[in-house]
């Protein structure tokens, strides 16, 4: 009998050893930055030193917010080495589930089983969102398990709301990433469309807090729509995270349809 959703079990499975080494640097991540608020970020000399930093540059690494618990979380975990780790993991897969999996030649192979294109790109799809997910959790779960011991003093309601919104800004990228595979079947555009959305995203953020004359940048930043309202001090805005994830749906769809209407490997 016909495996239920074969594609999607097999990219999981191929994919087993990267999944578990993500989920082990996120995992460093978390025990490396947040034990050491009690020592750095809720003290006087710390505020001090970030009193002493250039206004641009503490605004831009969203250090103006580590003075307290939720406010260093936010900047240290999830706006920075919990967001490239994510970024990272997520662009990788997307690029490889079509556009890398066409430039090797294994594309044309798995559609001479009894597969469909659109098929293809829904299960590898599926399988970047169940990645996705399992590391939000984990990371959610680490920082719940350290918020007590490193005094973070994290609302758990909105802990788990800015893990949905790094979840969705993450999962962003990898859509990205996947429908520029599966329109040009390259994995180097793949990657290019996956990373513009991370890195243009973060740095229209930065630039566009400098100043009120480049404030329009912010609306054009996925970074932003997840992190401007600080979802671990404030909640989750929950218009963003259906705006990111209704994004994430119609870059899918689109790349369904691409890969429908093209020829695989020329």
């Amino acid at each position: 009998m016909p495996r239920i959703l074969p594609l999607f079990t097999k990219a999981l499975t191929d994919s087993w050893r990267s999944t578990v080494a993500w989920a082990l640097g996120l995992t460093a991540a978390c025990m490396l930055y947040l034990p050491l608020y009690p020592s750095i970020g809720g003290s006087a000399q710390m505020q001090d030193l970030i009193n002493a930093l250039p206004a641009e540059m503490t605004k831009a690494l969203n250090y103006d917010q580590i003075a307290s618990g939720p406010g260093y979380t936010q900047a240290t975990m999830f706006g920075l080495i919990g967001f490239l780790l994510m970024s990272m993991a997520s662009i990788g897969w997307g690029a490889a589930a079509v556009g890398g999996d066409e430039e090797s030649g294994l594309l044309e192979l798995t559609l001479a089983h009894s597969v469909t294109r659109v098929q293809v790109v829904l299960e590898r799809a599926l399988a970047i969102l169940v990645r996705i997910v399992f590391l939000s959790i984990l990371v959610f779960l680490m920082v719940l398990g350290l918020n007590r011991p490193a005094q973070l003093g994290i609302d758990v309601g909105h802990l788990a709301g800015a893990v949905l919104l790094f979840a969705a800004l993450a999962l962003l990228s990898g859509t990205a990433a996947l429908c520029a595979g599966a329109m040009t079947g390259r994995k180097i555009y793949a990657v290019a469309a996956g990373a513009a959305v991370a890195v243009l995203g973060y740095v229209f953020n930065a630039v566009g807090r400098q100043s009120p004359d480049v404030e329009w940048l912010l609306n054009l930043s996925p970074y932003h729509w997840a992190y401007g309202n600080s979802p671990v001090a404030n909640g989750a805005d929950w218009g963003a995270v259906a705006g990111l994830f209704a994004i994430s749906a119609a870059l899918i769809a689109l790349g369904a349809v691409a890969l429908r209407h093209r020829d695989v490997g020329v």
